[in-house]
């Protein structure tokens, strides 16, 4: 009888929590657990990728889309650091995911051997920003308990990454006794009936709430209940910063969203509101316009703020009433919370909603590209469960503003987007997307945040997977030069970029490559990239000028001219 190796039941743990795709790039540190992915390769992947920043996305995308962790396996040092990036993206994100790095053999530990560093340090809890927690695995036998406290902690309250770190020699070992525990769920917090009687006297004196939802550990079914208490009591809903699928953008008591460039009537509906439900977001700097739409640490509002983690209930802001609660248990309960015959705010809440529908009306802009003619044919034609994925970038605003999801009330997650504000996000989240789901996966990127994470149009190609990427292309860092011309007009550095010809460089990695420069050349360039097998990859030459959605880049150097000159 062949004996088990610990890489080897690493993967069986890996099944028994119903893992099928695991994002990566190979290294010596963890060859027992590639072999162990080579054993079980009928029921698991592992998705080779080209750098670890990319694959970490990958994976904190899984985390989204599922609800359970994402999984990604790197070498020690240099892979460790790369994929950095993805663990502060799933922290701040709130999004389930587990880190796994290869490490130092345990015979040469604090040696400062070959890429050896210190991961409780770099990724420890102690960053406030990086891991929810950062353990080291000795015992292979132990490997089991490890991996299902992982996914337990990666899930439960405000969910988060978790980094395991894997020492090679240990992999190797032959194991004994130790066999995979069974699937882990996430513990439900349920709401105090006394916080919810208080929430229910709230509402009845308020004149002008709002509802403003999102943040991690939404399901289908939360939505779905998040809906039905809007309606029961006729409450306006926004959504927060990146989180646009929460609640569905079509329904009449949709107010938009509340992150970088809200509109002006829904920042006004912010202002004036007496009442604020913040339900699941962790009320960040995006989502509180710099914490002055909603002023720290006490709100001109009065404020109930539902989160599934204690510790950040009154950490930014002393709320009126905090409720500890998960998203699932926190729906239900409001659900069922009874409303009275009558309510006062029928015309608050149709304002809020006319006031999203007036900021879909686009102001006129310069150039032969109409961004908002673009979004209304994705709207046209991409399916209702369609994944959109974006990086950062003044190019995302195009879709956060003109794109109506429907979302998870209608049974998809149909956004993923980092509100970390890391660049480089959308084309690998968009490629796993397609891998994990089969579903349409489209990526809006700019020219500078392609070329983050471009080359894992390679993973792609090499498993299967198809996206259609419009990458908008005004040679330079847009966001940056916006920010520059208004605080250092006509002082250009840095943020020009000499790019590639992006439809050669998509060609060679094996998607299709188009370059369109008018807006009638769009639509059946989007319509070939639905019907053929491979992934796309439409550049579109956009006016410099176009640097937001409601103004020009020359009016914002003419603006700050005019402050200097005053």
């Amino acid at each position: 009888m062949k004996t088990k190796i610990a890489g080897h039941l690493l993967v069986e743990c890996l099944l028994a929590q119903g893992v099928t795709h695991a994002f990566g790039v190979p290294g010596e540190s963890f060859l027992a657990v590639l072999d162990g992915f080579h054993v079980h390769r009928d029921a698991i992947l592992f998705v080779t990728c080209r750098q670890e920043g990319g694959a970490a996305f990958m994976a904190e995308a899984q985390g989204k889309l599922t609800g359970r962790p994402g999984i990604c396996f790197v070498t020690r040092g240099p892979g460790a650091t790369n994929a950095s990036i993805g663990v502060h993206t799933a922290f701040q994100d709130s999004t389930p995911m587990v880190l796994f790095v290869g490490d130092v053999a345990s015979d040469t530990r604090d040696r400062e051997a070959f890429q050896e560093m210190d991961y409780t340090h770099f990724f420890g809890p102690s960053t406030k920003g990086m891991a929810k927690r950062v353990e080291r695995v000795d015992d292979p036998e132990r490997l089991p308990e490890y991996i299902a406290r992982a996914f337990a902690i990666a899930m439960n309250g405000r969910p988060g990454p978790v980094v395991l770190v894997l020492p090679e020699d240990m992999l190797t070992q032959a194991i004994h006794t130790a066999q995979a525990l069974p699937r882990v769920e996430p513990v439900q917090a349920w709401s105090d009936p006394g916080a919810l009687r208080q929430l229910r006297d709230l509402l009845l004196a308020a004149q002008k709430p709002l509802v403003i939802c999102g943040g991690g550990g939404w399901t289908v079914q939360a939505a779905q209940a998040l809906q039905r208490f809007a309606e029961n009591w006729q409450l306006p809903v926004a959504n927060a910063f990146r989180f646009q699928d929460t609640f569905d953008n079509h329904h009449p008591q949709y107010a938009g969203d509340v992150g970088i460039g809200i509109s002006p009537a829904l920042a006004k509906c912010v202002r004036e509101s007496d009442l604020i439900l913040a339900i699941g977001p962790r009320l960040g700097e995006m989502t509180t316009g710099g914490y002055t739409l909603l002023q720290a640490p006490k709100t001109l509002q009065k404020l109930v703020h539902i989160h599934g983690s204690a510790e950040e209930l009154n950490r930014v802001y002393q709320a009126d009433l905090a409720i500890l609660s998960t998203m699932n248990a926190a729906a239900r309960s409001l659900e069922v919370l009874t409303a009275p015959p009558s309510l006062p705010w029928s015309e608050w809440t149709r304002s809020a909603h006319e006031g999203y529908l007036d900021n879909l009306k686009p102001q006129s802009l310069p150039g032969d590209v109409d961004m908002p003619v673009i979004v209304g044919l994705l709207q046209k034609h991409l399916p209702a469960d369609a994944v959109l994925t974006n990086g950062a970038g003044n190019f995302a605003s195009w879709m956060h503003r003109f794109f109506k999801h429907h979302g998870l009330v209608k049974g998809h997650k149909t956004q993923l987007a980092p509100t970390v504000g890391a660049m480089g996000y959308g084309v690998p989240a968009g490629i796993a997307a397609n891998i994990l789901t089969g579903r349409t996966a489209f990526t809006i990127a700019g020219d500078g945040d392609f070329l983050m994470n471009g080359q894992e149009l390679a993973t792609a190609v090499q498993h299967g997977g198809k996206s259609i990427i419009l990458l908008l292309n005004n040679g330079m860092f847009g966001t940056i030069r916006m920010h520059q011309e208004r605080e250092y007009p006509t002082h250009v550095t840095g943020s020009k970029l000499q790019n590639p010809d992006f439809v050669a460089l998509a060609q060679a990695y094996g998607y299709a490559g188009v370059r369109i420069h008018k807006t009638a050349q769009f639509e059946e360039h989007l319509l070939a990239a639905l019907a053929r097998s491979e992934g796309t990859l439409i550049e579109v030459v956009l006016d410099p000028e176009v640097i937001t959605t409601r103004g020009t880049l020359q009016a914002i150097t003419q603006a700050a001219l005019a402050r200097q000159a005053e």
